[in-house]
């Protein structure tokens, strides 16, 4: 969460180069933030061409803007300041609050736009402001809100106002991904059974009130006539039987098209919306790390090798290098998700064409170990719908666990490294960081070549039965 603080604070520094004219307010504790309005105003009647991070009143009504730009007088423009590579609904509700509290203290709102990341920009030395933004004007929209935004006002200020809490249900998101009021939903009940309709995978907020008014709360009670996807009625059906479901026929020709020797590859990447080495546009995924088990042949032990980027420099080329030589040039290579491996290696093609034949080659090579799991071929209840390794390895590995890592998901490994080797944080932790993150990677392809024995095991039991 940090992480992505850190990122649109950082963005901003750049988006506010746009307006050299400018005066920058802003807070650093409540007194600061109590005198900002009376400072805000200040500035405006001081004739100031540009205000950045301003407070308003008006009435019960407060916002902070993040560029108001003077046209003439008392007309102005509204920027908001967004480190998202487009314009979401969500960012012209923000803008109408803001036009309807601007507006009712006094203002004349002309244009409203939003300043966001322009990701076809591609770093080449000192970043360029100018290039690594984009303006998008978005007047019209949020005007059409107005009205919508003024009655979301007063209901907002009657719940303020009311004794007792609203609804809380997952049914009333509106805007934004319901997964993540779903964890917010999940902390505040902790009481939910485990496999509450709240646990149904890629769930949407008309089902949670269809559900909800038949008064049903275990994915087990779900009636039939209730439309689900796929995926859904696959958990349901596992839930309700208490039964994995198993398609060996599947499995087995998955299994049977490898080839050996059998290669495990996971990256661990780095990503920022200001890219730190040239060549790289913003939001860049770029691998500083891999590791890679390996099984020769049928029967023959596992071996594992790996790499981590240690130097504040670009990693991609000497992470080829290293590449090329543990990965050889035979064999099926086992990845996780593979969209995500695949672009990966076709974007350090493209930055190192001497390295494009390699990575295409090893894309030909890859498949991906998630399919089985994301395709339903092997369904338990406890994976609630979901194919993440992480959702996947605890129910059929049961031995191995993130749990007991310092590091334990992708989002902390790559904000550690980017801290400790980009912006030389950490350094009396930087040797244990470094081993960290090789047991967390580790970790992730060890995983995969147990969850590969399991199906393996399950071609056996089916040879067997057969």
């Amino acid at each position: 969460m940090q992480a992505l603080f850190d990122n649109g604070h950082l963005f901003e520094s750049y988006a506010e180069q746009l307006f050299p004219e400018s005066t920058r307010l802003g807070f650093t504790d409540y007194l600061t933030y109590a005198s900002l309005p009376k400072r805000t105003t200040e500035a405006l009647e001081s004739g100031a061409k540009t205000i950045l991070q301003g407070r308003f009143e008006a009435g019960q009504l407060t916002c902070i803007i993040d560029v108001l730009d003077r046209v003439e007088g008392n007309v102005f423009d509204l920027y908001e300041i967004k480190s998202s590579t487009s314009v979401k609904i969500d960012h012209e509700y923000d803008l109408a609050f803001q036009v309807v509290v601007l507006e009712q203290a006094g203002l004349t709102i002309r244009n409203v736009s939003v300043i966001h990341v322009n990701n076809k920009y591609v770093r080449e030395g000192l970043i360029d402001s100018k290039a690594i933004t984009k303006t998008t004007d978005v007047t019209e929209a949020v005007r059409l809100l107005i009205d919508e935004t003024k009655l979301n006002i007063q209901q907002a200020l009657k719940t303020i106002q009311s004794d007792t809490p609203p609804g809380m249900s997952p049914r009333f998101v509106r805007l934004g991904p319901i997964d993540e009021w779903l964890v917010i939903y999940k902390s505040l009940y902790t009481d939910l059974a485990p496999h509450s309709i709240y646990h149904l995978a890629t769930l949407k907020p008309q089902l949670v009130g269809e559900l909800e008014d038949l008064g049903v709360t275990h994915i087990k009670d779900i009636p039939d006539h209730v439309k689900l996807s796929e995926k859904q009625q696959r958990q349901v059906q596992a839930t309700k039987t208490d039964k994995r479901i198993i398609d060996k026929e599947k499995i087995f020709d998955f299994v049977d098209k490898l080839k050996y020797p059998l290669y495990f590859l996971d990256y661990e990447t780095l990503s920022s919306v200001i890219p730190s080495f040239d060549g790289i546009h913003p939001y860049q995924q770029v691998p500083f790390q891999y590791s890679l088990h390996i099984i020769e042949n049928p029967g023959a032990p596992i071996q594992h090798k790996e790499y981590l980027h240690t130097e504040n420099t670009h990693p991609g080329l000497p992470l080829l290098q290293r590449l090329k030589e543990d990965i050889g040039n035979t064999g099926t290579i086992f990845v996780w998700y593979e969209k995500f491996e695949k672009s990966r290696n076709k974007e350090l093609g493209e930055m190192f064409p001497e390295y494009a034949d390699f990575m295409q080659s090893v894309n030909n090579r890859v498949i991906d170990l998630m399919l089985p799991f994301a395709q339903g071929w092997f369904v338990d209840k406890d994976f609630y719908g979901s194919a993440s390794i992480k959702k996947v390895l605890p129910v059929l590995v049961t031995d191995l666990s993130y749990k007991e890592l310092n590091i334990q998901e992708g989002a902390s490994a790559q904000r550690l490294w980017m801290e400790t080797i980009l912006d030389g944080k950490n350094t009396e932790k930087k040797a244990q960081i470094m081993t960290d993150l090789i047991e967390y990677c580790k970790l992730d392809t060890l995983a995969m070549v147990q969850l590969y024995k399991v199906l393996q095991a399950e071609i056996l039991i089916s040879n067997k039965e057969a």
